[in-house]
């Protein structure tokens, strides 16, 4: 299994330490999930106004939110043999993590990991539209988390 993950850093800032722990939970939740094709997807770090100007124009929110995904799959995606799967885009607003990292007094890190790893279910079709779908969710989202010691402190 080989992963690419393109990180897009649109803030001023190094970020060079979540990417080195995104792409280990990455490679944590697909080995936990027994997903074994080569996978390609971006996550972008932006900021408020960006991630607004996107919940906007493509959910019709106007407001920023803390992440938003694109899945490039759907269920009658192709999947060829042979080629990575291409997942899609997470948009994760610093900003929001930052505040939220705050609210709820624990570290910029866990927040972003958090956000990472619910993008990444996002991508990889899980969902939280309806209370069944959201505890499935949920826990798989505190396990990885758990799991790889990126604890709520």
């Amino acid at each position: 299994m080989e992963l690419d993950i393109e990180m897009i850093n649109e803030l001023e800032m190094d970020l060079s330490e979540f990417e080195a722990l995104f792409n280990e939970i990455a490679l944590y939740t697909f080995d936990y999930l027994k997903i074994e094709e080569d996978i390609e997807f971006s996550v972008s770090i932006i900021d408020n106004d960006r991630i607004h100007e996107i919940n906007r124009e493509y959910r019709h929110i106007d407001r920023p939110t803390d992440v938003i995904t694109f899945a490039l799959e759907d269920e009658e995606s192709p999947y060829v043999e042979g080629m990575p799967r291409l997942l899609g885009d997470i948009f994760i607003s610093y900003d929001k993590a930052v505040e939220q990292s705050q609210d709820y007094g624990h570290s910029i890190k866990r927040e972003l990991c958090f956000l990472f790893t619910h993008g990444l279910l996002h991508l990889l079709g899980y969902d939280h539209m309806v209370e069944e779908d959201e505890k499935v969710m949920m826990a798989l989202q505190d396990t990885i988390l758990n799991n790889m010691d990126i604890l709520r402190k």
